[in-house]
């Protein structure tokens, strides 16, 4: 009985991490008010939405792609970006043509 238990554990653990990166990613995004010249070529536009989740933001997770830095919501969205990035180029202001 007790070797069934130790079995378990793992299960429960995975499960759990599981639910903790899945409730992390779905925060929702606060519409984003433009500041300044709106009008203005070259005002720098700045990502503030996840490309996969699309929740606000956390400057401290983040990828390299094609030498701009792409941030995340959450670390459960990073690796979905960098398996198919293309996917999400679209997503991204810093890539906007």
């Amino acid at each position: 009985m007790k070797s069934e238990l130790l079995k378990k554990i793992p299960l429960v653990v995975l499960a759990f991490v599981v639910l903790i990166v899945i409730v992390g990613c779905k925060k929702k995004a606060e519409p984003v008010k433009p500041q300044g010249d709106t009008n203005s070529v070259s005002a720098a536009v700045e990502q503030t939405v996840c490309p996969v989740e699309g929740g606000p933001i956390n400057k401290d997770i983040y990828t390299v792609y094609k030498g701009k830095k792409v941030y995340f919501c959450c670390a459960g969205c990073k690796p979905i970006f960098e398996k198919d990035p293309e996917k999400y180029v679209d997503k991204l202001p810093q890539f906007a043509k």
